[in-house]
């Protein structure tokens, strides 16, 4: 990637992902939403396209790209199917990507392999019930006896968590006594199945009724002392760097939302007519139309950056953060806008614009809520 440009890689890479995301994702989509199914048939073929392996060197399996590719194979996911994409984003950005950061030789040979192949998914437990945005507030604990990590405690909101494919759970968890009044939190890999582990049933959601997510339950959960994953204590701090990457890979989620909600629309408005003529020569539907537009492309454009500027080693937390507040309002607008466009067709569910526009919202709520995102970018312009 060049700053603001495509590469001829990266335009390859993403011309291949919309034609099976218009191809094959969005047929299926409305299928999985409304039955609430997994697709495993269409993650199967995404591990085989090597979708899981993105941004991971070939020497672990992957296909040695970068994070940016990983973002653009979620916008035209999402152009199709939230569910979908968020399911690869999670899978890479959370249950992959830490213990490629954070891991071992050792845990980064076991894992990453069967990870970047798609043919298993990994999940990681950092909500609780008890403590969202304040994630510093973790109640889980995990203690070493005999060798061992004996973890209690429970998770909320796991995405991935209870497929049929999830192998590995990375769980954060209390490991030491406070220092300076906050708790010494730790991440530990735990494999799925093990003893005393447990996926509650998934949650009956407003959205992404395709993707799985569940609650966790952790009772005397026992795994090797050589599995916490990083430095004792660091667990918390490493997750934070972890969540500014996913913030740019939301955003690109976010903005192939918004781009679906202009194409459905366009094409909505050129062939629905009202007093005998298409509805987008009404000028208060062309101005929509023009405004979700340049709302998607200043997403876009802020993501671009953001994911620029991260390969390129410079700072980016505060960009990420805009990024994904900017973008995750702007699908938000645009599924609420093309829902009017739609009019009493965009409140039926056999317009994509109805799963759009159910899908948005946890946009402006995961991988931390827009007030979150503000706080943060406040805080680097130094209030």
């Amino acid at each position: 990637m060049v700053e603001g440009r495509l590469s001829e890689e990266h335009e390859s890479l993403r011309k291949t992902v919309e034609e099976f995301a218009r191809e094959v994702v969005a047929p299926a989509a409305a299928i999985h939403d409304e039955a609430k199914t997994f697709p495993y048939e269409i993650i199967a073929q995404m591990g085989e396209m090597g979708l899981f392996g993105l941004p991971f060197p070939e020497s672990y399996g992957g296909q040695g790209a970068d994070y940016f590719a990983l973002c653009l194979a979620i916008e035209e996911l999402a152009r199709a199917d939230s569910s979908v994409a968020i399911t690869l984003e999670a899978g890479v950005g959370l249950g992959a990507m830490p213990i490629y950061r954070f891991g071992t030789e050792a845990q980064r040979e076991e894992w990453l392999p069967v990870l970047a192949s798609g043919r298993a998914l990994g999940a990681f437990g950092l909500t609780e019930p008890g403590a969202g945005s304040d994630a510093g507030g973790t109640r889980t604990t995990a203690r070493l006896e005999g060798g061992e990590w004996v973890i209690n405690g429970s998770k909320a909101f796991i995405t991935n968590s209870g497929t049929d494919i999830i192998r590995v759970v990375t769980v954060t968890a209390v490991t030491g006594e406070p220092v300076n009044g906050r708790p010494q939190i730790s991440s530990i890999i735990v494999p799925v199945p093990t003893s005393g582990f447990s996926a509650g049933a998934p949650y009956s959601k407003v959205g992404w009724h395709a993707s799985d997510t569940r609650p966790l339950s952790f009772q005397d959960v026992r795994v090797p002392e050589a599995n916490l994953l990083g430095e004792p204590g660091r667990g918390y701090a490493n997750f934070l760097s972890i969540l500014d990457e996913g913030r740019i890979a939301i955003s690109a989620l976010s903005v192939g939302l918004a781009q679906a909600c202009v194409d459905e629309s366009v094409k909505y408005a050129k062939e629905r007519e009202a007093f005998g003529a298409p509805i987008a020569r009404n000028q208060a539907i062309a101005f929509k139309l023009a405004e979700m537009e340049t709302r998607t492309f200043v997403a876009r454009t802020a993501y671009y950056e953001a994911a620029w500027r991260m390969l390129a080693g410079l700072p980016f937390k505060k960009e990420a953060a805009m990024a994904k507040l900017f973008s995750s309002e702007a699908a938000v607008t645009n599924a609420r806008e093309a829902t009017q466009i739609h009019g009493g067709y965009g409140f039926m569910n056999e317009y994509p614009v109805a799963r759009h526009w159910r899908d948005s919202k946890i946009l402006e709520i995961g991988e931390g809520t827009s007030e979150v995102q503000k706080m943060l970018i406040a805080r680097h312009l130094g209030v």
